[in-house]
């Protein structure tokens, strides 16, 4: 991140609007272009997993811990910059849909089925999850 804000205090910088999905999409970006270059040098896997995901980045609630897992692990799932990234935005980063699709660089449309079939397919794999707690 500190990439972004040194760009940001350099100048020549305009952003047009909320700064919100300016600093996403560059936030992103850094992120893409960091991860590119690291995967000539190692692998960013363990045991077939996102680090960061299996590094558990989503903070349940007491009492939850195994539902957080489970999301977790369905969210993994999704292919990451069609749907993954949309929804993480959207339900943790509290952005609109049309935040997100300027943070993703698709249109509001695009970026809102996206966030459908996410949900959906989300839905399906965390059935079983809450059929056990009825």
């Amino acid at each position: 991140m500190h990439h972004v804000f040194l760009r940001l205090l350099r100048g020549g910088i305009q952003i047009e609007g909320s700064p919100v999905p300016y600093l996403c999409r560059a936030v992103r970006n850094v992120a893409l272009n960091q991860r590119r270059n690291r995967a000539r040098e190692t692998s960013l896997e363990e045991d077939g997993h996102d680090v960061n995901v299996a590094g558990g980045w989503l903070e349940s609630p007491v009492g939850l811990h195994e539902a957080g897992i489970a999301i977790q692990t369905a969210l993994r799932t999704l292919p990451r910059e069609q749907q993954r990234e949309v929804i993480v935005l959207r339900v943790w980063g509290q952005l609109s849909f049309k935040e997100t699709a300027e943070a993703v660089g698709v249109t509001v449309n695009t970026a809102a089925s996206r966030y459908r079939y996410g949900l959906a397919k989300l839905r399906t794999q965390l059935a079983p999850l809450s059929e056990g707690t009825r």
